[in-house]
């Protein structure tokens, strides 16, 4: 089951980021696609109740990828904006599916390992897959980038849906490891087409966690969208690295991210074994991750370009540390609203999509530096620590 959560999301961020490989003078042109996977995520939430994961998921893959793929054979700025919609709309149940199988198939003191390995996906397809998307723009043209990672979701669609079954309905689990990982807290028994109310999402609304969460996950993806939008031009511009050694070390925050998601869901998994409360085995490595990450700010007073890498590579190792939110959120998601819940929680955090390219674009505007993006960058780091120490409190499954 991991493997194929892994393969969707590295599949679904390299799908996000192959425009902008193929032509960076467009990016700006990536808007309607952060627009729209935000907004996607509150009906994508309540398709997974009501129809469940194997479904959702497996469409949600066909329609990206073949969006996608339509990419390579269209022109003009209507075309290229309604395909880039479409791909938002179509990605955006991704991680709350993920945490939805996750819930369903690993028992509580595996769930920490099992988020960080397909949260993983989001820095994999940037570090590994992003290079070999350059390299076939650059030799067989633009629109076999387009090809490719379209024809690779179409691929991963039709895998999941072979071979991805609900626990209590999967031949290759028997009755006797489906009670086992239930015994341990996975909730086997969950079922589509739950019917959600208004007033039950109302209910969720008001929860405490819910608004903590969001708001540690917009503090997540600001960060994270710095790295994906303006950290080579950070490079290039307040570093004086060539574009060629920008696009090389671009790929160190990625490869040391996928670590500290990585380390983050063990570290997590390993508070839980030796006895400490959810509460503290989830928080602990996640706020430890939001500190370190708040750290990048140390990169304004730093002069050498070698030091200041090593800084930010860093920064991006405990911000993937902090990554693991997902693993609190099958914590505390209701049994019957589980999509519905992840849904709302990454809708808040998916506006930093919006929010943080505008952010940052004004402060370069109105400065022409990075430094106060840096500090914009630190201070998201801070609030995310915030949210999970002061607003969140008690880690438990909301009842509604």
């Amino acid at each position: 089951m991991l493997a194929l959560l892994l393969l969707a999301t590295t599949i679904n961020y390299v799908d996000r980021s192959n425009l902008s490989i193929v032509a960076p003078f467009l990016s700006k042109e990536l808007g309607p696609f952060a627009w729209s996977y935000a907004i996607a995520n509150l009906p994508g939430g309540y398709l997974i109740d009501r129809f469940g994961s194997r479904m959702v998921y497996g469409i949600a893959q066909l329609a990206w990828s073949i969006s996608t793929l339509m990419l390579a054979f269209v022109g003009g700025f209507a075309a290229l904006f309604g395909l880039r919609f479409a791909v938002g709309l179509a990605e955006a149940p991704a991680f709350p599916v993920n945490n939805r199988v996750v819930s369903t198939w690993f028992p509580q003191r595996e769930r920490g390992r099992a988020t960080s390995t397909y949260a993983s996906g989001q820095y994999i397809g940037s570090a590994l897959l992003s290079p070999l998307l350059f390299w076939m723009a650059v030799n067989h043209g633009w629109r076999s980038v387009f090809v490719f990672t379209g024809l690779a979701g179409i691929v991963s669609a039709i895998t999941w849906f072979t071979l991805y079954r609900e626990p209590r309905e999967s031949t290759r689990a028997n009755a006797a490891e489906v009670e086992l990982i239930a015994a341990g807290g996975a909730l086997t028994a969950m079922a589509p087409r739950e019917h959600v109310t208004w007033p039950q999402v109302t209910r969720l609304l008001r929860e405490r966690q819910v608004w903590a969460l969001g708001l540690g996950k917009f503090a997540t993806m600001s960060s994270l969208y710095f790295l994906l939008t303006w950290f080579p031009t950070y490079l290039v511009r307040e570093r004086g690295l060539t574009s060629l050694k920008a696009g090389a070390a671009t790929s160190l925050p990625y490869i040391a991210a996928t670590l500290g998601v990585l380390l983050g869901g063990m570290w997590s998994d390993w508070l839980l074994r030796r006895g400490a409360d959810i509460s503290a085995a989830r928080k602990i490595p996640i706020v430890s991750g939001f500190l370190g990450a708040s750290c990048i700010i140390l990169v304004n007073y730093i002069d050498g370009s070698a030091l200041a890498l090593t800084i930010l590579t860093l920064a991006y190792f405990a911000q993937g540390i902090s990554g693991n939110s997902w693993s609190i959120i099958a914590e505390v998601a209701p049994r019957n609203l589980m999509g519905m819940c992840g849904g709302i929680i990454n809708f808040t955090g998916q506006l930093a999509g919006i929010v943080t390219p505008i952010v940052i674009g004004f402060i370069l505007r109105e400065t022409g530096s990075f430094e106060w993006v840096l500090v914009y960058v630190s201070i998201a780091g801070l609030v995310g620590a915030l949210s999970y120490t002061v607003i969140l409190g008690r880690v438990h499954r909301i009842e509604i």
